[in-house]
């Protein structure tokens, strides 16, 4: 019977969406009576619009979301906004605006475009970390820190982007270039605020084995990330001096080929060289003000200077010439370096510039030649030219060596981090004030509780160049305890924010600190969703962060993520053509294309005419003019048909390519359910089952309903396969639709199967699942009452089972058997089967194997 219904998706999704807005369907309460479960996106920055990366990952989010709540737990999904930051301060400047208006205004309509998408969010706890409710927390948490010695200040070599006019941490460097504007990163000295990361390095590293849930990638780039080594501490004297200086290394067993020393321009030893050697100075200068980032040292232009300063080997009492270099970083270790060119390129690259000694120390072990003239030995080996420690294997020499300079009382055995302190300072004015002041006296303190939060002022003019917060006498001039002062300039790095936003998420309205004891229901994060671009900076951060909290007090866990999900990057075919020798970027949606018969492009045109070139399908960027607007396809298809192409197009930690294709495929399935709900719901009431009165092909379809929504529950709830979970459905659709049952019986099976599967794809598909179920005559509500299908065990049951039959390995035969059958009666019927049977005759049949429910394989 055909419906009379129509499916118009935007008129039915609005129509939802108003519904969940005046019923609050989603307000989460803490319950302690029921099992809680948090899902938490990563939040947006408020750039303006969504990008199809925002709606694959929120969509990801949702869906776990509402399956959980579907599973009757008692689910908090909640949404907020990273407001603080560069990209608003630079685009204020750009279009003559102050950041808290452009802020404000993105996040209201960035907010409209997630209400339009149905995302199953709790906007009662929405918070904006520009807001001063929102940073006071933070800057109180970091005065208790400051007073428990887990935060300084010192001047230091850092990260400068000239571009931003602001300091990065070395996480935001990429490849030598600032992370977001991709401008070439300078060193310079300035003083900065920072928090003892490291004091929490051994936490850090050792929790990672906890998260058990975390993609096995994302735990190898945090371990390396905090690089934690073993090694010495050696002290060397100077020669025909009381003075020392300390190097750090990994490889005592090379220490009998150190052949010279090189040290940072800033090491006390090279500022007191050059205080009477002008060449020197300048050379020391020069390195303090080179014009490269940390990432570059590697592969720069190494360059030293002799300072006229020896050390004393302390084994072999031979001098060491020391050498100012300029890849040497005082803030990495000591500032020292023990140089064994024989066995370490880089020492190896620079001894052969300067013409210093090579001394080999290490042989390989199999007794091979190497040649030092071509390059360093860096293998482990035995020990050669080393007096009593020849012979040695690495790990013999290494302890053997450690112990005789420990018993010198010149060496002990260290811990050391690549990992470092993290720099917090930041010389913008979009972001929290950093609450220290400056007193007369010179000594530092932090601002009074009552003052807090230090608030950003927002009447002030900005260029780009000088934080206001630096020339406005009137913001940083105050007093303290009657005294004069005068208040840092200096605000937060945005990640401060972000590292706890999702423990505020769980008391956003607290109004006496960072969380109250609600926060400790729902903490940790029981399932957290980001890009992996996030693997050492964010999540890192924001771990030590959560420690710093439980420390303090307010939580109780250790790790704030219990699982990680990591979603691959949206791409679409990007296009351009030349005009006057530049290329202009064409939209995909503009482009007809001409395919072969394997489906790719061969041709394509824009809708001027134009012929256009394929570069391929590539990352969604403006630059390129490939992204596709969610809202416009909202707009063209409905939220659920963008929706549902998001998660069946590809498994979530993979790359999706956006196909036009593939949205109209999702758009022909969702009116296809549509109908065939509608044709059920016309051909007559709903009837309750009766399994004994199915027909075979019943209850076989109904077997494959179970199996179905057994696949679908382990897919979506473990294995987080949502593409998979899709395909599963769609298959028992198509079974459906061949079923041609027309008895009662066959109705009742066809309302428990669309049942099951309105109730499965809901998750995925909310809008046309909650009309679908109520034209089903379910009465209770889909969002809150309503529970998760559970697979019949006695349906799981097969009646028949579909045995292959090889023989010597090919496929033979195959037969429907019994789900009771015996092994033996298996056996025989592969043997009895007309077509093995002729194969056979006349054989002698060596084995028979049965692969329980799958295979017979006979051997002749």
């Amino acid at each position: 019977m055909a419906t009379n219904v129509a499916y118009n998706p935007q008129e039915l999704e609005s129509e939802v969406q108003k519904y969940w807005d005046e019923h609050q369907t989603f307000k989460a309460k803490a319950d302690p009576n029921k099992e809680k479960f948090y899902c938490l996106v990563m939040l947006p920055y408020p750039s303006g619009r969504l990008h199809m990366g925002h709606v694959r990952n929120y969509t990801i989010g949702d869906v776990i979301a509402r399956f959980h709540r579907l599973n009757g737990k008692n689910v908090l999904n909640p949404m907020g906004w990273d407001a603080f930051g560069l990209p608003a301060e630079n685009a204020a400047i750009q279009n003559n605006a102050h950041p808290a208006d452009w802020t404000y205004s993105n996040i209201d309509y960035m907010k409209h475009q997630l209400k339009t998408l149905g995302f199953s969010y709790d906007w009662a706890r929405e918070i904006a970390t520009c807001r001063p409710e929102y940073y006071k927390w933070e800057q109180k948490f970091f005065t208790e820190l400051y007073k428990k010695g887990l935060v300084y200040k010192k001047v230091s070599t850092v990260n400068w982007c000239p571009h931003d006019h602001t300091v990065l941490a070395n996480e935001q460097v990429e490849e030598g270039c600032c992370w977001r504007c991709g401008t070439k990163v300078e060193l310079r000295e300035i003083p900065q605020w920072y928090l003892k990361i490291t004091k929490y390095a051994d936490e850090l590293l050792a929790d990672i084995d906890k998260l058990e849930g975390w993609p096995e990638r994302v735990r190898t780039m945090q371990r390396n990330w905090i690089g934690r080594s073993e090694g010495l501490s050696i002290t060397f004297k100077i020669e025909g001096s009381d003075e020392t200086v300390t190097v750090y290394t990994t490889r005592p067993d090379t220490f009998m080929g150190v052949t010279y020393m090189a040290i940072s321009a800033n090491h006390p030893v090279a500022r007191k060289a050059s205080e009477n050697n002008a060449e020197l100075a300048a050379f020391c200068q020069e390195c303090r003000t080179q014009k490269f980032a940390e990432a570059d040292i590697a592969t720069m232009e190494k360059k030293g200077m002799y300072t006229g300063v020896n050390a004393v080997h302390p084994l072999t009492g031979e001098n060491v010439p020391i050498l100012v270099a300029n890849f040497v970083v005082m803030d990495y270790g000591t500032g020292a370096v023990m140089a064994v060119p024989a066995h370490d390129e880089r020492d190896w690259e620079f001894a052969q510039k300067y013409n210093l000694p090579v001394k080999q120390v290490i042989a390989p072990l199999d007794g091979s030649e190497i040649d030092l003239t071509k390059g360093a030995f860096v293998e482990h080996g035995k020990l050669v030219n080393s007096g009593e420690f020849d012979g040695l294997d690495f790990k013999g020499a290494w302890e053997a060596i450690a112990k005789k300079l420990e018993g010198m009382g010149i060496a002990e055995r260290t811990v050391n981090y690549r990992l470092r302190d993290w720099c917090i300072s930041r010389q913008r004015y979009w972001g929290a004030p950093i609450p220290m002041l400056n007193l007369e006296n010179g000594e530092l303190v932090p601002e009074l509780d009552e003052n807090l939060p230090v608030k950003l002022p927002e009447d002030v003019k900005i260029d780009g160049v000088t934080s206001p917060l630096a020339t406005d006498e009137s913001w940083y001039t105050t007093t303290y305890n009657g005294q004069k002062a005068i208040r840092e300039t200096d605000t937060f790095d945005t990640f401060m924010e972000s590292s706890w936003y999702y423990a505020r998420y769980c008391s956003p309205r607290c109004e006496t600190g960072m969380i109250d004891d609600e926060a400790n229901y729902w903490l940790p994060v029981d399932q957290y969703i980001g890009g992996i671009e996030h693997a050492v900076m964010h999540l890192l951060y924001a771990r030590f962060f959560f420690k710093l909290m439980r420390d303090c007090g307010m939580v109780k866990a250790d790790e704030p993520f219990k699982r990680l999900l990591c979603q691959g990057m949206v791409l679409a075919d990007a296009f351009y053509y030349t005009k006057d020798g530049t290329k202009v970027w064409v939209s995909p949606l503009k482009a007809k294309v001409t395919r072969d018969d394997k489906g790719a492009i061969i041709e394509a045109v824009d809708d001027e005419g134009h012929k256009l070139e394929h570069v391929g399908m590539i990352k969604m960027s403006k630059s390129k003019n490939n992204g596709i607007d969610p809202e416009d396809m909202v707009k063209l298809y409905g939220a659920d048909t963008v929706r549902l192409f998001m998660m069946f197009a590809s498994p979530a930690e993979l790359t999706l390519e956006w196909r036009q294709s593939g949205v109209d495929g999702a758009k022909r399935f969702l009116l296809k359910l549509w109908n065939q709900v509608n044709d059920l719901v016309a051909s007559g009431p709903f009837v309750a089952l009766d399994k004994s009165k199915l027909d075979a092909k019943g209850r076989k379809l109904r077997h494959q309903l179970h199996t179905c929504i057994e696949k679908v529950t382990d897919d979506i709830g473990r294995r987080q396969t949502f593409n998979t979970a899709i395909a599963a459905i769609m298959e028992l659709l198509n079974e459906v639709a061949k079923y041609d049952g027309d008895d009662e019986s066959a109705r009742a099976l066809r309302y428990e199967i669309y049942n099951a599967v309105v109730v499965m794809l809901y998750p995925i598909v909310p809008h046309i699942c909650f009309k679908l179920y109520e034209l089903l005559g379910n009465t209770d509500e889909l969002d809150n009452t309503a529970t998760w299908p559970v697979a019949d065990p006695e349906a799981l049951k097969a009646e028949d089972l579909l045995i292959v039959v090889q023989v010597n390995g090919k496929v033979r035969a195959k037969l429907n058997v019994s789900a009771e059958a015996s092994e033996d009666e298996i056996k025989a019927a592969a043997l009895a089967d007309e077509a093995v049977s002729k194969i056979i005759e006349g054989k002698e049949v060596k084995k028979v194997i049965y692969v329980k429910g799958r295979l017979v394989s006979i051997v002749v």
